[in-house]
């Protein structure tokens, strides 16, 4: 194992001392529990909006925190959920008077440990409402979830959703809203290497040399199938008409595309890709209205991309183009 760290024991803290120095005009990082919070926290008459999990896969989520997105994310260690106390002592943080929104992806941990939260939160006086999305289409159930994996769409229900908070939509509002998002996105990933845990030090799976795992997770658990590898046109393809299949798409759709890279994958590859997504979505007769291209929702080091389709309506449209101001996602300010 090569990676530039001290002790593996320590990754995630000195990760997110550097983070919150870095950032220091967006976020405040607090230790113990972990929590990284918007700077300007709790703002008042704005319903506080939380995400979180596992690290390993930034910069969700901590590089969403900031104006137009998230009020606070709680990491957890690599690959594992944060505590239900993490996620109080971040409700605690942000809230205000509008109620929170937790925005939860499918694994059987988060939900879990989010649900305790609210619970807490509740008995405390703070009324937090909660959103799962469950977006990848590639399995029923995994390694870590009773249900769908949430992927690459969580990148774009927290920017949709952060906007709405933004502009001072209530609590039932984003609520609904954060649910419709989820209904419309679905996403698939493949992996052509695994990532490696820092403190396993050993690779989450084995492929061969010619060999790529066709609808992986994001910590490493098998998708569909095993396949040789094949052209970037035909992985596209093989990987959009399992999302589009699924909610379904059809002709005249506006969409959001995001081709998501998963660590190791460079630029050049994933606009590459990217390029074959919009052909292929064109010969469906479908609308490409708004692109987002980069390594967003990450695996540590994998090399491989996942795909994420979002049927718009002029709402999300609207919100999606809204001003942000994060770490890692940034225009209109």
């Amino acid at each position: 194992m090569k990676k530039i760290i001290n002790d593996p024991a320590d990754v995630v803290a000195e990760a997110l001392a550097g983070f919150g120095a870095a950032h220091a005009d967006l976020v405040r990082v607090q230790q113990d529990p972990a929590l990284i919070v918007r700077v300007d926290a709790p703002v008042a008459g704005k319903v506080a909006v939380i995400s979180g999990g596992g690290s390993g896969h930034e910069p969700l989520h901590g590089g969403y925190v900031g104006a137009g997105m998230l009020d606070a994310a709680v990491p957890g260690p690599v690959f594992t959920s944060p505590t239900a106390d993490q996620v109080l002592a971040a409700t605690k943080a942000v809230a205000a008077d509008a109620g929170v929104l937790y925005l939860v992806k499918n694994y059987t941990g988060d939900v879990l440990n989010f649900e305790t939260a609210a619970e807490l939160a509740a008995a405390d006086g703070i009324e937090v409402s909660t959103v799962v999305i469950d977006d990848d289409v590639a399995v029923t159930d995994s390694t870590y979830t009773a249900g769908r994996r949430g992927v690459g769409g969580t990148v774009l229900l927290e920017k949709i959703v952060g906007a709405a908070a933004a502009r001072g939509d209530n609590l039932e509002a984003v609520t609904a809203l954060a649910q419709r998002v989820v209904s419309q996105v679905r996403s698939m990933g493949v992996a052509l290497s695994p990532s490696t845990v820092p403190h396993s030090g050993e690779p989450s799976f084995t492929l061969g040399d010619n060999e790529i795992e066709l609808g992986i997770g994001i910590h490493g658990e098998p998708g569909r199938k095993r396949v040789p590898l094949m052209p970037a046109d035909q992985i596209v393809e093989t990987l959009l008409t399992a999302v589009v299949e699924d909610l379904p798409f059809t002709a005249s759709d506006q969409t959001l595309l995001f081709v998501n890279g998963m660590g190791g994958t460079p630029e050049l590859e994933l606009y590459l890709a990217y390029n074959s997504a919009r052909r292929w979505l064109a010969g469906k007769n479908i609308e490409v209205a708004r692109s987002l291209v980069g390594s967003y929702i990450t695996s540590l080091e994998m090399q491989g991309m996942s795909i994420t389709l979002l049927r718009l309506d002029d709402e999300m449209t609207q919100l999606w183009d809204a001003p942000v101001h994060t770490a890692a996602l940034r225009w209109g300010v």
